[in-house]
């Protein structure tokens, strides 16, 4: 990750292997990421130009073999960040219990992305209370060098002893918003800050009203390196709300990564 101050404001989207991302054949292209005429196989390389990181969202659901993440790597600028999250086979299959071979099966595979690593997301099942012992010996197992989110979904985990947990290992806790509001606690046990949003309540859905996301850049303003992911997919909705964050963090002096801005409509609602 190089050519960009420290204090900074990466800001991408959950994937970019998205169909309605280009215009229907013949369609107008306004608001469209991808050209209608260009092949998906070139959509990596499309994204990489316009940001400069990604969430890779599907490798919690098959993770993919260690030279997918080599071509990820190869097809890439120099200066692109892959945030991966964790395989669902530890977290939500094995909850946690006994981490030590799917975490060192996880990093043989991502470890293909070398400098291009960002963070590495462990998403827990709503269903998972609190259990510090296994997050402890499951953090211990994460590779020195190599930072790490942790976005737990159950009430339980958001006590004073998991927040220090986290910052013994400094692991950040994920920041997450649904439906234009905070989820989480904004604890800060890291060295960066990872935010998720997942959800706007804006029209058309799922989009975030100006309001909302300027209530965003406010929460990051002071952060040294914050990694912002748009996990609201349908319609194009992530792509448009980033370039919106964008101008609004720009507006109050952020440095921030390269974000396209796509001309669209302005949504129905502003919060």
């Amino acid at each position: 990750m190089t050519g960009y101050p420290a204090r900074m404001l990466r800001i991408g989207t959950s994937g970019w292997q998205y169909r309605d991302w280009r215009p229907a054949r013949g369609a107008d292209e306004t608001g469209y990421l991808y050209p209608g005429g260009l092949p998906q196989r070139l959509w990596l390389e499309h994204y990489a130009e316009r940001f400069a990181t990604v969430e890779v969202n599907n490798a919690f659901y098959r993770l993919p073999e260690r030279s997918t993440f080599e071509q990820w790597r190869e097809r890439t600028p120099d200066d692109f960040c892959v945030a991966v999250k964790m395989s669902r086979y530890l977290t939500h299959i094995k909850r946690l219990k006994d981490p030590q071979e799917p975490v060192a099966r996880f990093f043989e595979r991502a470890e293909a992305l070398k400098d291009k690593l960002g963070p590495v997301l462990l998403q827990l099942p709503p269903t998972l209370k609190a259990d510090l012992g296994a997050l402890d010996e499951t953090l211990s197992l994460i590779p020195s060098g190599v930072r790490v989110a942790v976005e737990p979904r159950h009430d339980t985990w958001f006590t004073d002893d998991c927040r220090r947990l986290l910052e013994k290992h400094g692991a950040a806790l994920c920041w997450a918003d649904r439906k234009s509001r905070p989820i989480t606690p904004q604890w800060e046990t890291a060295d960066f800050v990872y935010l998720r949003l997942h959800e706007g309540r804006a029209t058309p859905w799922p989009r975030y009203g100006q309001a909302a996301l300027r209530a965003w850049v406010q929460r990051l303003t002071g952060v040294r390196e914050a990694f912002v992911y748009f996990n609201n997919d349908p319609g194009g909705a992530a792509v448009i709300d980033a370039g919106v964050m964008a101008a609004a963090a720009e507006r109050q002096g952020l440095a921030i990564t390269r974000v396209p801005r796509l001309k669209v409509r302005p949504c129905a609602t502003s919060s």
